[in-house]
């Protein structure tokens, strides 16, 4: 595959990004990657270790005049969310990701890029190969599976790491420092239903909702974006309300941690409402878009006539269902009373599915404060119960309590000061970040999470700033030296 980075400033990281990108490694099976990894250590003489789940620490040793340095672990993620565009064939357990660059951007073509966390591992990569830079001892920590369920973080024993000083690579806005973040953790309805004859008499439409931007659940829930799962819901709600609507399949969404950008139904309905509906469809498709306008404004909510199905689910679980899907919150629940702009608490309708005779709905919910995390997770828990389906929550990862006198966080704050001769934002986000269970296990450990600029993360939208990478590798060196 052709390396579209060649000429990129720093030359050895985007080498190492570039040869990330061909290796598949989505959420649960980076084996690929966890190998490389430990062959990469092996091949440059570097103490190299890993454990059960597949985390990987590699460790260098100080450069001379840096002996008595004290040791930093540089951290990042091993897998990428996987998200394509609707007319995508791309298979993530065996395609390589196919980047392009766009001006002064690097994307992906119809997936998600996995600069989150590729280019945090390509910037570790880097400096254990290199000769040239002076540092005291490091060891670099590569976790799997970061995105679907903190395994890696959950997982790590505390003494894997030497190192008493961490700086997560995982962050992505340039000019921003973090030093805490939230807690999270999944709710998850379940309902076993039977099928039914389709009725007589009827005509079949599919809706379908798309064009929207999606984005991380966490950093991007404030931005106002559509949720297609809402989108639907409401839409479906509305019919039912009007008309007798029997439900075939539903389909929405995809993680846990993504806002939904698409989502379909089909339906049917009396066959002497078939124009009423399309002509509403086409009505509610101008509402949503200019509710949207500003945050969104891709957006398009379409019907077209189908087939009709032999057969529909049972008519309690399909009023129960829509019911649920209108009722479920989403969105921002509550903003920080400590730090201005932001957001506290929130939660997401990640996914609607279909499989066999249950229908499964996925919710995501994160909090900076850990009673308000277990009030909305009830709340969530609430809203499935009402609505007639089973539920399960998960164990949750906590997050990170943010420590304005830390060491290492003045020493990154001077080095940015000095580099780019400007104060950075020192701030809290609302993504879960590894920190948290790092702080956890290891109290005491001091931390700083910093990355380049991305944007659209967990989105086939993401994408890289190349002018920021090359000052972010050289941030992190600055920081090394200055510990």
């Amino acid at each position: 595959m052709e390396n579209v980075f060649q000429g990129l400033e720093p030359a050895r990281v985007w080498h190492y990004f570039a040869e990330i990108c061909t290796i598949p490694h989505p959420s649960k099976k980076e084996e690929k990657m966890v190998k490389y990894l430990i062959e990469f250590g092996q091949k440059h003489n570097l103490e190299t270790i890993s454990d059960e789940v597949g985390n990987v620490v590699i460790r260098k040793s100080a450069t001379a005049g840096f002996e008595n340095k004290p040791w930093v672990a540089l951290q990042s993620h091993i897998d990428m969310v996987c998200e394509k565009t609707a007319d995508s064939n791309h298979n993530f357990d065996t395609d390589p990701i196919r980047p392009r660059i766009e001006g002064e951007w690097v994307k992906a073509t119809n997936t998600t890029l996995g600069a989150d966390d590729g280019i945090g591992v390509a910037t570790q990569l880097a400096l254990l190969e290199a000769s040239d830079i002076a540092h005291g001892p490091i060891e670099c920590l590569f976790t799997v599976d970061e995105e679907t369920g903190l395994t890696g973080a959950f997982a790590l024993k505390p003494d894997m790491l030497k190192s008493r000083i961490l700086i997560n690579l995982d962050s992505e806005d340039e000019g921003e420092i973090f030093i805490g973040c939230a807690g999270g953790r999944d709710t998850t309805g379940t309902r076993k239903f039977s099928f039914e004859p389709a009725p007589t008499g009827t005509k079949a439409l599919e809706i379908k909702v798309s064009g929207l931007k999606g984005g991380h659940s966490g950093d991007d829930i404030q931005k106002g974006l559509g949720n297609a799962n809402k989108i639907l819901g409401r839409a479906l709600w509305t019919i039912s309300n009007e008309t007798t609507l029997k439900l075939s399949k539903i389909d929405g969404g995809n993680l846990r941690n993504a806002i939904a950008r698409d989502a379909v139904a089909t339906i049917i309905i009396p066959a002497e409402k078939e124009a009423d509906i399309i002509s509403y469809i086409e009505k509610y498709n101008n509402t949503v878009a200019l509710e949207l306008k500003v945050t969104d404004a891709g957006v398009k909510v379409e019907v077209k006539q189908v087939a009709v199905p032999t057969q529909v689910i049972d008519s309690k679980t399909t009023t129960d269902l829509l019911n649920l899907i209108y009722a479920m919150p989403h969105g921002v629940i509550a903003w920080s009373q400590d730090i201005e702009g932001f957001v506290e608490t929130s939660t997401n309708l990640a996914s609607v599915k279909m499989s066999n005779d249950t229908i499964t709905v996925a919710t995501s919910q994160r909090s900076s404060v850990e009673s308000a995390k277990e009030n909305i997770n009830n709340m969530a828990a609430s809203v499935f119960r009402l609505a007639g389906f089973e539920y399960t929550q998960g164990d949750g990862y906590p997050g990170w309590t943010p420590n304005p006198k830390s060491a290492i966080l003045d020493i990154t704050v001077h080095q940015f000061e000095k580099q780019f001769g400007t104060k950075p934002v020192v701030r809290a986000i609302h993504a879960g970040l590894e920190c948290g269970l790092f702080s956890e296990k290891i109290p005491g450990m001091d931390m700083v999470s910093f990355g380049p600029t991305l944007r659209g993360v967990h989105s086939p939208d993401e994408k890289l700033l190349i002018p920021t990478v090359g000052r972010f590798y050289q941030l992190v060196i600055n920081v090394l030296q200055n510990v």
